[in-house]
């Protein structure tokens, strides 16, 4: 019997989220609130970018995303990642795929960049110098 919903997950800097995805009738929510209320203009449009580009693939299934940690930025970045993630692994079509490796390889691959831990007695910086004076 073929699988009919799937877990996926993915990172950005310490956001982490998780989807479920399942048959549907195409509503995403991320944390319980539906996608198209998200009131960050530039976070729900990075969110969506993945359902844009998949089109019909993403009218057929319901895609619950829970996002947790980081800013703003990086969980919308994360939720982004998952959604993808989630509609390949669904529908696992090759062409699907590629179109989303060919629009923006962020989309698929995981950003594995993360911030540098500061050092001691720099200032608070991961790579401050200390000032030295000669004369």
């Amino acid at each position: 019997m073929k699988q009919t919903y799937f877990h996926v997950s993915g990172k950005r800097k310490t956001a982490i989220a998780r989807a479920t995805i399942r048959p549907g009738k195409g509503v995403v929510r991320i944390n319980g609130v539906l996608i198209d209320t998200i009131t960050n203009t530039l976070s729900r449009v990075k969110m969506r970018e993945s359902l844009i580009i998949a089109g019909k693939f993403a009218d057929d299934v319901d895609i619950d995303v829970t996002v947790r940690g980081g800013g703003s930025s990086s969980q919308a970045e994360a939720a982004r990642l998952v959604i993808t993630r989630a509609l390949v692994k669904f529908y696992n079509d090759k062409s699907l795929e590629k179109k989303f490796l060919q629009y923006d390889r962020q989309l698929l691959i995981a950003d594995v960049r993360r911030k540098e831990p500061h050092k001691p007695n720099r200032h608070g910086k991961a790579r401050g110098k200390i000032q030295k004076s000669y004369r």
